[in-house]
């Protein structure tokens, strides 16, 4: 294996654990620069004939391990934007229940007025 191929997978693996920790800390900016280094560096390994089996295996549990790590941000994310749907829901509706079980769905109207003083 040469010294460009080996530049190139100490490269991808020095980033995966860059993407790793910018996972864990929640940095997105972070993770949204090192994506597109992260598929240079990848196209730039697809386009090598002789690359050693051993080094891809290390480097796809990286990817593996992150990928697993950004899903769980992903759910995440989609768990508070529901919540915050739900929030946004209850402060403009009021539910109630009636004597026979029934769900009724009061909307309330808040009127954004602006006072004005002389």
């Amino acid at each position: 294996m040469d010294d460009m191929i080996q530049d190139t997978i100490d490269s991808l693996d020095d980033l995966l654990d860059a993407e790793r920790a910018a996972l864990l800390t929640g940095d997105i900016d972070q993770i949204g620069r090192l994506m597109a280094q992260k598929e240079s560096l990848i196209d730039t390994l697809n386009d090598q004939e002789a690359v050693d089996r051993t080094e891809l295996e290390n480097l796809n549990s990286k990817v593996e391990r992150n990928q697993e790590l950004l899903h769980s941000a992903l759910d995440g994310i989609r768990t508070v934007a529901r919540r915050l749907a739900t929030m946004r829901r209850i402060r403009k509706t009021l539910e109630t229940y009636d004597a026979q079980g029934r769900k009724n769905s009061i909307v309330l109207h808040q009127e954004q007025t602006v006072e004005r003083r002389a």
